[in-house]
């Protein structure tokens, strides 16, 4: 039974889905910290200085009753909120992830479309008598003379 899981496991698609969800995964990562770190400050700044990531709503007060200038703050309050803001950061992480895999399968597809490009219309045709090679407009061919 180890052999044949060893099998399963080395084959060359579980070992390249496994790279690719690696690869995925830090890449997720990095995007989420380009938009938390790198695009929203500089939107919430033009929209009056917002911090997405504390944007929320109680739907619930906790054992501390009272407003609250973070999500850290309401949840050790224990209150329940609806955390709009990051569903906003998560949408935008989402978004950006998508273009960055479209990118990609577009880049392939044209590869794709390069390599399997039909060949070239001949330019030469064989005389059927003398089996010569000749001009493809050719009506008289130029080594036995015979009508094409």
């Amino acid at each position: 039974m180890f052999k044949e899981f060893k099998e399963f496991a080395m084959r060359g698609n579980v070992v390249d889905m496994a790279v690719g969800i690696i690869i995925g995964a830090a890449f997720g990562t990095i995007v989420k910290s380009l938009v938390d770190d790198i695009i929203m400050p500089p939107i919430g700044l033009l929209l009056g200085n917002v911090d997405f990531s504390n944007l929320f709503l109680v739907i619930k007060q906790g054992a501390v009753a009272g407003t609250f200038a973070t999500v850290v703050e309401a949840q050790k309050a224990g209150a329940v909120t609806i955390n709009y803001g990051m569903f906003f950061n998560t949408v935008i992480s989402f978004l950006i992830v998508a273009f960055a895999v479209f990118m990609l399968i577009r880049g392939l597809n044209k590869l794709k479309r390069e390599e399997e490009a039909p060949p070239e219309e001949p330019t030469t045709k064989e005389c059927p008598k003398c089996f010569s090679s000749i001009s493809i407009n050719a009506s008289r061919c130029a080594f036995c003379t015979s009508e094409l």
